[in-house]
């Protein structure tokens, strides 16, 4: 079997980049029989990490999809159909889109699978486009790209259903894959390098601190989450807890909350107990989630929440909002909120700092919960998919 994949996703520094990473490199690693074409435009062909094995076609785009495809911007035609030219040159048995943000048309005779990670566009529109151009156009690609997928691939129960409600699509169209954290992501002992590594963002080894891993995107709901942490603070026992948000501001393509949490946290006179750290490497991620006193997750809505499980694979506890797909993903390692509610977020997270008991059977819970999600399972539950496609 022949299988295509849409690549051009392999160098996002956001969540879908990771979930395409590691779900082909476990693809790849488990499957040794069937031959895999990555379709690549120019700046990824660039990157060294693409595996060695995979046969590389190149699109000569004008635009790197992930760029073309940001909040600001959009894919050109003749970029589109480099992309399509380049797959129609080829015979495939199954295409596949490890996301939908960079999707573009397939005019081969080959089966078709997409993944919807999430419908946080379609419920939360005017936290993610910065205009109705911007929305035209997504939903325009979206819609196309449901209409010619053969199946559509999503990452938890709660996505399947809401994509089945809102798109009013039959179940049988529809299959769940999890995502899973790296082997990197685990208990680390305290030494000299996680001191050298903390230290790098402003804190010091034993220092309490709020630890917030995603996008910096309105939907992650980053604004309630600084006003919990201003309410945190009255508490004079919490007063010395600091809150460090990890995540790309510079160069992220999505519509970006920062400046407007910025100018909050200044407002707040919070400048020396909130840290920005920008994007980082895994290996400082992996300190941070060892170092931290507690995960919190306040977004809106998420497809999945890959964070929370990779804090859980650290021993982090983890609160999180009640809505989306955490509560599922999380399961009973976790304690909720109210996202909308700076007051019920505060009281949750002061309530597990207060309580070294309650931590504690939070590490060992999550530990174990985070042991239920594999990249190689997620990678046996694709393959079985591009098998049953291919029967047809």
């Amino acid at each position: 079997m022949r299988i295509g994949v849409d690549a051009t996703c392999w160098g996002n520094k956001r969540g879908f980049g990771r979930f395409t990473r590691e779900l082909l490199e476990a693809l790849l690693e488990i499957d040794k029989t069937n031959e895999y074409l990555f379709f690549i435009d120019g700046d990824t062909a660039d990157s060294e990490t693409i595996p060695a094995r995979v046969k590389k076609i190149v699109a000569q785009t004008e635009i790197s999809p992930i760029k073309a495809a940001s909040a600001d911007s959009r894919r050109s035609l003749k970029d589109l159909w480099a992309m399509s030219r380049a797959v129609l040159r080829h015979r495939i048995d199954v295409f596949f889109f490890p996301a939908v943000y960079s999707y573009f048309p397939v005019f081969n005779r080959t089966k078709i699978v997409v993944t919807l990670h999430d419908v946080i566009a379609d419920h939360h529109p005017e936290h993610i486009f910065p205009d109705s151009k911007s929305k035209f156009f997504w939903k325009l690609k979206q819609n196309i790209a449901i209409r010619q997928a053969d199946l559509i691939l999503t990452v938890s129960d709660y996505s399947k259903e809401q994509i089945i409600k809102y798109f009013k699509l039959p179940e049988s169209r529809l299959r769940v894959i999890n995502e899973a954290a790296r082997p990197a992501f685990k208990v680390l002992p305290p030494d000299g390098a996680a001191n050298d590594a903390i230290r790098r963002y402003q804190l010091k080894q034993g220092e309490k601190f709020l630890l917030y891993v995603g996008g910096i995107s309105p939907h992650k709901n980053l604004s309630v989450l600084i006003d919990a942490f201003n309410c945190l603070r009255a508490n004079p026992k919490q007063a010395e807890v600091k809150l460090v948000l990890v995540g790309d501001y510079k160069d992220d393509p999505f519509f970006s909350a920062y400046p407007a949490l910025k100018k909050q946290v200044a407002a707040l006179g919070l400048e020396d107990k909130i840290i920005f750290t920008g994007f980082i490497s895994d290996e400082d991620l992996t300190y941070l989630y060892n170092a931290a006193t507690l995960l919190v997750f306040p977004s809106l809505e998420e497809g999945f929440g890959l964070p929370a499980i990779e804090a859980m694979a650290c021993g982090t506890p983890v609160a999180a909002s009640n809505c989306g797909s955490l509560p599922e993903v999380i399961g009973a390692a976790g304690r909720f909120f109210n996202p909308r509610s700076a007051e019920n977020m505060s009281e949750t997270i002061q309530q597990i700092l207060g309580d070294d008991a309650m931590r504690s059977s939070m590490k060992e819970s999550g530990l174990r919960r985070s042991e239920q999600f594999l990249w190689k399972k997620a990678a046996e539950d694709t393959l079985d998919i591009f098998h049953e496609l291919a029967k047809q």
